[in-house]
């Protein structure tokens, strides 16, 4: 039911707008349509030749009425409020730098301080959580930078500990193994064939000692 109350009024407005453009068009009138439908959305008109203050301000003068008076006075009402507000918040933003403070009873400086003292409080606290933060974040990094030196001395150490000694393999059926001692001043090699036919009847290599 209520959708269609909404298409009859979407129908009748638009043919209600359609006469307001013939009046317009074939007699040269001025007019203005002013609606709302069910839901409070506003459907408007006005002749494309004027606006709607001017046609308010000529049924003012047509009828000898005052439509703006009580919109004005209330405007102005306003306005007194707005500049009183405006005024307070410009005294207190004063008082709190230290100025005007020669009208002030002693209560009202004694509540002044204790705002003083209050707001100094949380501000004394948000600086500390940030210079926290900002520790916190400089021992994040101080570790990250110590974790990767440790690392580096780790590879290092293998490094100087892999050029001390090394071995490898000559290849075919026999071998050598290099050996560095730890002064660094002689090199022993050990070169070997295998044997497997000893005269002692035994498997195992034999090895010459080369110094």
């Amino acid at each position: 039911w209520g959708t269609n109350r909404q298409v009859t009024y979407s129908k009748r407005r638009n043919g209600l707008f359609k006469k307001a453009n013939e009046l317009t068009v074939l007699c040269d009138a001025k007019l203005s349509i002013i609606m709302f439908s069910s839901t409070g959305k506003l459907h408007e008109y006005i002749s494309p030749s004027t606006t709607m203050k001017h046609l308010f301000d000529q049924y003012q003068r047509t009828m000898g009425v005052d439509l703006w008076s009580s919109h004005y006075e209330r405007m102005q009402e306003n306005l007194k409020k707005l500049k009183d507000v405006n005024r307070n918040i410009r005294r207190k933003i004063r008082q709190r730098m230290g100025e005007s403070l020669n009208d002030l009873s002693y209560e009202e400086l004694r509540g002044l301080e204790q705002e003083m003292e209050n707001s100094l409080k949380i501000i004394r606290e948000r600086k500390n959580r940030v210079i926290g933060n900002q520790i916190e974040t400089q021992r994040k990094k101080v570790r990250n930078v110590e974790e990767i030196h440790r690392n580096l001395l780790n590879e290092f150490e293998m490094m100087e500990e892999d050029s001390r000694c090394g071995f490898f393999d000559s290849g075919g059926n026999s071998g050598s193994v290099l050996g560095f001692s730890a002064g660094g001043a002689r090199i022993l090699a050990l070169h070997f064939h295998p044997n497997h036919h000893s005269h002692t009847g035994t498997n195992l290599p034999t090895y010459s000692l080369l110094d």
